[in-house]
This record gives C-alpha cells, sequence and structure tokens, in this order.
C-alpha cells in the first residue's frame, strides 16, 4: 500500500509540473481530407490532452520527478500539416502528416496518432540528440520503447528476440531495451541520463555490466532467435 501511495504521489507531482509547460495544437491542414478526418476522428483538444499525457509518461519512465532533471522545454506544439512521411520532431514542435492520418486503415487511427504522438514527444524531452545523427537508432529506439511501454506498440512491429541487429532503431531497438530494462528495472533512464554527453557503447558496459553484443546475444537466445 506504501508504494502504491507513493506512485500515485509522484504521478500527481508530474501532472502538476506539467501545468508549467503548455500545449498547443494546430490543424493547418483542415481543408484537405486527411486534416478532415483529424478533426472529424481525434480532435484539437484530444491532442492537447494527449500531448500532456505523453509528457508526464515519458516523465515517469526518464524518472524525471523534477523539471530540473528535463530538458529545459516550456512549450510543446502540434501542427497538423501536409508533409512527408508521418510525424517528425523539431525542437519542442511536433508536426503531423495529414496525409498520413488520411491514409491510415491499418487499425484504429485514434489509437495510431496517439502512439505516434507517444513517440514523438519523446524526442522533445529526451536528451542528448546533439548526437542524433551519428546514433539515430539509439533516440528513435527510446522513442519506441516509450510508445511500447505506454500500450501503443502497432500489430506490424516486431515481436521480442527478432531483428538482425540492436541497432536497426525503432521497434527492433525498442524490445531490445525492454529485455535490458528487465536486467536493470530503470535501464532506459539511466541510458537517457547518460545521453546528455552524446552516446557510448560503453553505456551498456556500464548499467548492465556487459557489453551490448553479449547482452544482444543473451536476449536472441533467450526468445530461441
Amino acid at each position: 500500500m506504501k508504494l502504491a501511495v507513493a506512485g500515485i504521489a509522484v504521478l500527481l507531482l508530474m501532472a502538476a509540473t506539467a501545468g508549467a509547460v503548455t500545449f498547443d495544437v494546430t490543424n493547418n491542414a483542415s481543408a484537405t481530407m486527411g486534416g478532415h478526418r483529424f478533426d472529424r476522428d481525434y480532435g484539437v483538444d484530444l491532442a492537447r490532452q494527449v500531448l500532456s499525457d505523453a509528457s508526464c509518461f515519458i516523465w515517469g519512465v526518464f524518472n524525471q520527478t523534477s523539471p530540473a532533471d528535463r530538458r529545459p522545454v516550456d512549450s510543446v506544439a502540434l501542427v497538423v500539416t501536409d508533409a512527408d512521411g508521418i510525424a517528425f520532431t523539431d525542437g519542442s514542435t511536433i508536426v503531423l502528416n495529414a496525409g498520413y492520418v488520411d491514409n491510415y486503415t491499418a487499425g484504429d487511427v485514434r489509437a495510431e496518432v496517439t502512439g505516434v504522438l507517444y513517440h514523438e514527444s519523446t524526442h522533445v524531452w529526451q536528451w542528448g540528440l546533439q548526437d542524433y545523427d551519428a546514433h539515430w537508432w539509439v533516440f528513435e529506439g527510446v522513442a519506441d520503447f516509450v510508445r511500447l511501454k505506454a500500450g501503443y506498440a502497432p500489430a506490424h512491429w516486431v515481436q521480442p528476440g527478432q531483428g538482425s541487429s540492436w541497432d536497426k532503431g525503432y521497434d527492433v531497438t525498442a524490445r531490445f531495451l525492454d529485455y535490458c530494462d528487465t536486467l536493470r528495472p530503470g535501464f532506459v533512464a539511466v541510458l537517457n541520463a547518460k545521453l546528455k554527453d552524446g552516446y557510448s557503447d560503453d553505456y551498456f558496459v556500464q548499467i548492465l555490466g556487459k557489453c551490448v553484443q553479449e547482452v544482444w546475444l543473451e536476449y536472441k537466445a533467450k526468445y530461441g532467435q
């Protein structure tokens, strides 16, 4: 009971600090089919709430109960517009491609957009993005790890143990990080904190006591891959 009460207290604290961050949503594509679908099936109000909820969730995953632990971000914005791909994040602005929303037919569009927003919100808050170009797979893997832990992993993702290399990024790396988190609860939180100084394979040795390749082989063996 004490642990449950403590956990609730932490969540309430993070929710309170979320009030110090503003969340803004703009649909610049309302005249398009994708923008219309966003308004009809998702909406600005829900998107704003999801941005706030996602931020609180990410702070929890990263063990950042105090604003002093986080990247200095005062506002998070979502812009729905015609763009390439699915979505991307520039600083604290998330851009969602209206065309992707329009063409999404693989399942519940509301769950998909929410999952995308959890992923992209992670890029707003994670440390070390100055090292993104050299080690993009780590940052995309952490973002998909957050999406996975939030319960928004889509059906097409690889299953645990699948993938040819841990540094494939996205779902492959997310599944591997999830395994690492079972070896050392809070692994991703510690890894994110270390990423302030850029990425190094040695972080696996520092946190788990083993090199990343050794952990990867053990992961593959666990799932018979």
